[in-house]
């Protein structure tokens, strides 16, 4: 019961931060940039072990960081100078980045603790072996205060969180009013850098626990699901992180009853939720199409 309740809640914090900086990425129509930072930032994990020798959290956010903010600012300027397709210098950047993380990871495989395959799948499972102790161990002075990756993505929805609630008002009119924006002496591309740095942050501190491509689901779905039914951003806030809860739970409860990966089912809850809603909207919009011939 203690594992499973520790799984839930780093589940449950990943999935709130992903999907508060998702609400502002599908906002401004830029849901695929986080799927390439959740890929390239794999190449500044793996650089900052190599360099480094260390997996200590500050570390690991400090490369990926750093790579992320290099793909936000490569993909923009190849989509300027080179005249490619926004999406298409998105796609560019992220897989050569992610093709040399991998490659690093395949000549180092003996120094480096990392498997692509974790990476990319995750395994939420494991979380509560991998804890943190703090006193002696040998003499059984000490006590232990949960899973690493609990404490890892707790701080970083904390950053989140924080940075979301004193930015508000700038983040929002940029979200919806660039040009007032910049109208206003609002630093639109310092904005757009910091939330390209929250995204890589909360994507260094999910990999461990449940993997890019659940991370890529709850940077989407939720969001996306909120968007269809809020009328402020407040309200989408609320709903992507309520959405993102609700399918941690299903998520959790379906894994458990077919044996299978937890981090796939809880996508794929995040998604069948995606599929309710729409079809929520079209049954509304029906029934309020036809009120009137009803009324008469």
């Amino acid at each position: 019961m203690t594992n499973d309740i520790w799984i839930i809640a780093t589940a449950a914090l990943v999935a709130a931060s992903c999907a508060l900086v998702g609400v502002f990425l599908i906002l401004r129509r830029q849901a695929l940039i986080g799927d390439a930072i959740s890929h390239s930032v794999l190449l500044g994990i793996v650089l900052a072990y190599l360099i480094t020798d260390s997996r200590a959290l500050p570390i690991m956010l400090g490369g990926a960081v750093i790579i992320g903010l290099l793909t936000a600012w490569l993909s923009d300027s190849l989509h300027r100078v080179g005249k490619l397709q926004s999406d298409a210098s998105i796609g560019i950047i992220f897989t050569l980045f992610f093709a040399i993380g991998v490659i690093l990871i395949s000549l180092y495989a003996g120094q480096i603790d990392l498997d692509q395959e974790c990476v990319l799948y995750g395994e939420i499972a494991f979380v509560p072996f991998d804890t943190i102790y703090i006193g002696n161990l040998a003499a059984e002075s000490g006590f232990d205060i949960g899973p690493r990756a609990f404490w890892g993505i707790g701080i970083v929805f904390t950053i989140v969180l924080s940075s979301i609630i004193i930015s508000f008002n700038r983040l929002k009119t940029i979200a919806f009013h660039p040009s007032l924006a910049l109208s206003l002496g609002i630093n639109v591309i310092f904005w757009h850098y910091f939330l390209m740095t929250l995204v890589s942050m909360t994507t260094v501190a999910s990999f461990d626990a449940v993997g890019a491509i659940l991370v890529v689901a709850l940077l989407v779905i939720p969001a996306s699901s909120a968007y269809l039914v809020a009328r402020s951003l407040k309200a989408m806030l609320w709903m992507a992180v309520g959405y993102s809860q609700l399918a941690v739970l299903i998520g959790y409860a379906l894994a458990f009853w077919l044996d299978s990966s937890i981090s796939a089912s809880i996508a794929v809850s995040a998604g069948l939720l995606l599929f309710v809603t729409i079809a929520w909207q079209q049954v509304q919009s029906q029934r309020r199409q036809r009120q009137p011939i009803d009324s008469l």
